[in-house]
């Protein structure tokens, strides 16, 4: 017995479970949809498809309130990728990046509802409060403020988890990841610079495909639709793909960005519209 209590100490002053209480310490993604207080560092601890189950509960249950039902869709994307391609174990710097994006929208949630005023010192988490309260407020209804809104949210959160995967954890990405990265701020970017990038497309698009020019609008908004999963996982795929080849070593310009990713997009962007 005294050995027994002398492991649940040293596991406690750890920050681990102790032993036969890591079932009851772990909380499940509905409670974390439940509570809105699940911390970054409980997030890491979850497989890729906990993390999917915590997105979607939160969108059909709190976040519902502010018609938020499918405003992290293309999140789901991007985790749902994780997931087929084994990347984002617990521990890791792909993991602890993300654990903070979602602690954010998890902590974004509770303050719009009032439930809180503590962002647990992720800055996305006001930002994430700002956009739902304006989502419901009727505010966001035209795209380029909805998408920016949207944007700047996102990339607090995830700036906060580089934050806490390179300076609380001591982590760096792999080269390969690294350069995965980039593509993601090159996401956000497009959010938040619509009328830059519909401006690049008709001078540049003609580049990618001969008739991306003219179809430049709905093209964008199908890339930056937070709703639809199809976008997101699809960029990832080619955006792993090319960053394993490294075809923009050193290049790190929107638009040698565009014309490097681009060209397959477009082409799911079309297969995607057949398909539907």
């Amino acid at each position: 017995m005294k050995r027994l209590g002398w492991l649940i100490v040293v596991a406690l002053l750890a920050g681990l479970p102790a032993p036969g209480t890591a079932s009851a310490a772990a909380r499940s993604p509905a409670d974390c949809a439940a509570a809105l207080d699940c911390t970054a560092a409980e997030i890491d601890r979850m497989a890729m498809d906990e993390r999917l189950e915590l997105l979607r509960a939160l969108q059909r249950g709190p976040a519902a309130v502010f018609g938020a039902t499918d405003r992290w869709r293309n999140v789901e994307g991007v985790i749902a990728f994780f997931r087929d391609r084994g990347l984002g174990a617990p521990g890791t710097w792909v993991s602890h990046v993300d654990a903070g994006i979602l602690e954010g929208i998890e902590r974004g949630v509770a303050i719009a509802l009032g439930r809180s005023t503590d962002g647990f010192g992720n800055p996305g988490s006001a930002e994430w409060a700002d956009y739902l309260i304006a989502l419901r407020r009727g505010e966001l209804a035209e795209r380029a403020a909805h998408d920016r809104a949207w944007s700047e949210a996102e990339q607090a959160a995830t700036d906060h988890g580089v934050v806490l995967a390179e300076r609380v954890r001591g982590l760096r990405p792999t080269a390969v990841e690294r350069r995965f990265f980039l593509f993601s701020e090159f996401y956000r970017w497009t959010l938040r610079n619509r009328p830059a990038v519909l401006d690049l497309l008709l001078v540049h698009g003609v580049l990618v495909h001969p008739v991306l020019p003219l179809r430049r609008v709905p093209f964008v908004d199908w890339f930056t639709d937070v709703g639809n999963p199809v976008p997101s996982y699809e960029g990832c795929q080619v955006a792993y793909a090319h960053a394993e080849l490294d075809p923009v070593s050193g290049s790190f310009g929107t638009l040698e960005l565009l014309l490097a990713y681009l060209p397959e997009l477009f082409e799911e962007f079309r297969g995607d519209r057949a398909g539907g």
